[in-house]
């Protein structure tokens, strides 16, 4: 059984990653239980190097977002909610599924890590949120899984990577906004998303339809 000691350390090693990845304050301060002052102290000695601005504090952004940053939003809750059945626990899966957005998505990402916490805090009902407002769902057409409000029934016209399809021959900004090469770390569905989207491209060796 872990000491007192075991889980202070790994609480450190967490928000050591955290920070690096650009959470804010009160996100470490929440995923691992540290005092703000002390994550202060710890990892940012200089406070001009404090990430700044408002935080999102609800899911609204998410549904009023564009067809893009509603798919990146849907990676990483896909792998977050993979990670989660696996059984680890929702600060390591936030982290990883958090890289594993960033491998498969061009810099600069449009998601930050603070919007990935506000997101898997509504999925799990946990943070933020005293109760899941958001779920995972399998969409019956392309296969793929996105982030959809509790109680959504499943089907092409909510899917954004179904509408991201429909519109990627016609929209440059689509066609750049994923790397030749997917990352392992990616879901089998996720995968499979971005291979439709590499089949589709306009420097793919198979002519588009």
């Amino acid at each position: 059984m872990p000491t007192r000691g075991d889980r202070h350390l790994r609480a450190i090693q967490l928000a050591k990653q955290l920070a690096a990845l650009g959470a804010r304050l009160k996100t470490i301060h929440l995923v691992t239980g540290i005092p703000p002052r002390q994550v202060q102290a710890l990892f940012f000695p200089d406070p001009r190097s404090i990430p700044r601005g408002r935080a999102p504090d609800s899911a609204e952004w998410y549904h009023g977002a564009n067809l893009i940053l509603r798919a990146d939003a849907c990676l990483i809750g896909a792998k977050y909610r993979q990670l989660r059945v696996q059984g680890l626990t929702a600060g390591d899966a936030l982290v990883l599924a958090y890289r594993a957005y960033q491998a498969a998505t061009q810099p600069p990402h449009r998601i930050s890590l603070d919007r990935a916490f506000n997101l898997v805090s509504y999925i799990d009902g946990i943070w933020l949120a005293t109760a899941p407002t958001l779920t995972v769902l399998p969409c019956p057409s392309c296969g793929c899984e996105f982030i959809a409000a509790v109680g959504t029934v499943a089907h092409g016209d909510a899917c954004p990577f179904c509408k991201l399809l429909e519109r990627f021959h016609l929209d440059h900004r689509i066609q750049a906004s994923y790397p030749a090469r997917a990352t392992r770390d990616m879901t089998e569905r996720q995968l499979g998303m971005l291979a439709l989207f590499h089949l589709l491209s306009p420097g793919s060796d198979t002519p588009a339809e």
